[in-house]
């Protein structure tokens, strides 16, 4: 595996060439490049269900497959944000509805990445690597080693990783450096609960371990797993200092995101509100952070695969294949849902139980790497093995 680290400072850290960030379920890492030109790719861990972030409200048999859990119509209290009398925002994305209101939003629909498993370890090892197999190093490590070198060498490296580990993404032949603030990757606040449970009848330990929590800025609920203060390792609060080290003249200008909590087996319609809020609420914050910068970003969001078309017993949606994928940003030619839709109805779906995809993942990517970073195919087929067959998607980024 090709890894080299250093470690660094925080003043390093900002002005550095890269960085990862790893906390609860958000993450991110950033990457120097030799151009004005900035690139941020979101990972969805969990696999999200694009239609219901992009519901297709306007193909007829959507009611019958997840009726129960559709957000309520445009024009109805909390509906949907109408994106043009077929597809409709998800309530809770109403910053990423401004976007696409001022053309910084492009959806691509009925995507999905080339592989077949439903398996997300495998998935997101496949989605990161860039192939259909397992490899040592992530695509966007090979876009920044495809990149013309810097005049100046940077003493730190080509990458820096914030956190205690680089996701596969960024793995590979480009130096990475290493940084973690204090306090920073933590346990879950359901560890902390369980220890307290564990100690609460022990008449040392037990008032020991309570004092210790609400020191901490723990309440006192916590001992029955209620959750400790995380604003500061949010996404949103992530997404932010992404965008600062970004917009810094001397700063990085390739970062890799990560946000979990897209797995919703069951209750769908009420877990998903909180995970789409803070993605939306962190691209609102990456914007306000990166200021004029903004206008010379784009940003990817893709999730492993999609979830299925049919509802399940428990008022959910299981692992599934065609979903949506975002790019965004002020470089973004947006204000538009591209799709090729397959439609939902009998004999439509892809093995009778998943959104059929009919746009590969790939094409998106190499899209935005072409467009934005001037990427050449040669290149591209490098960055994406055995891709030679797939043309990147014109038109993502403005003229």
């Amino acid at each position: 595996m090709y890894l080299q680290t250093t470690a660094i400072t925080r003043r390093t850290a900002l002005l550095g060439l890269a960085a990862t960030t790893t906390v609860g379920g958000t993450k991110f890492a950033l990457a120097a490049a030799p151009t004005e030109k900035r690139l941020v790719v979101i990972i969805l861990r969990g696999a999200l269900d694009g239609m219901a972030a992009v519901v297709p409200y306007g193909d007829p048999a959507l009611a019958n497959l997840r009726g129960e859990i559709l957000p309520p119509a445009p024009g109805q209290p909390n509906g949907l944000h109408d994106l043009g009398g077929f597809y409709g925002l998800h309530p809770a994305l109403s910053g990423l509805h401004g976007m696409y209101q001022s053309n910084e939003l492009l959806i691509i629909h009925a995507a999905a990445a080339n592989y077949r498993v439903r398996s997300h370890f495998e998935a997101q090892d496949y989605l990161e690597s860039g192939a259909d197999h397992r490899m040592t190093s992530g695509w966007l490590n090979r876009t920044v080693a495809a990149l013309p070198r810097p005049t100046t060498k940077r003493p730190e490296g080509e990458a820096l990783a914030l956190g205690v580990s680089v996701p596969l993404l960024l793995r590979g032949p480009a130096e990475v450096a290493n940084w973690a603030p204090h306090g920073f990757s933590q346990p879950a606040p359901e560890l902390y609960a369980a220890v307290a449970a564990l100690n609460r009848h022990d008449p040392v330990t037990g008032p020991a371990i309570e004092e210790g929590l609400r020191a901490r800025g723990f309440s006192a609920s916590v001992m029955a797993a209620d959750e400790r203060p995380k604003d500061k390792y949010a996404f949103p609060a992530l997404a932010r200092s992404a965008g600062e080290m970004l917009h810094a003249p001397d700063g990085p200008r390739i970062a890799a995101l990560e946000i979990g909590g897209w797995d919703t087996h069951t209750a769908q319609a009420n877990r998903l509100n909180g995970p789409l809020k803070q993605l939306d609420d962190g691209l609102v914050a990456l914007k306000a952070a990166l200021g004029p910068a903004w206008t010379k970003t784009a940003v990817l969001v893709m999730t492993e695969f999609g979830r299925t078309a049919r509802v399940n017993g428990t008022k959910g949606t299981d692992h599934g294949t065609g979903t949506v994928a975002l790019v965004v940003g002020g470089a973004v030619a947006g204000g538009r849902v591209k799709a090729t839709w397959p439609g939902l109805g009998t004999g439509q779906l892809f093995e009778n139980r998943d959104l059929a995809p009919t746009t590969d993942l790939r094409s998106v990517a190499k899209g935005i790497l072409a467009g934005h970073l001037g990427l050449g195919a040669p290149a591209l087929n490098q960055i994406f093995p055995g891709s030679d067959s797939v043309g990147g998607m014109s038109g993502l980024i403005r003229a």
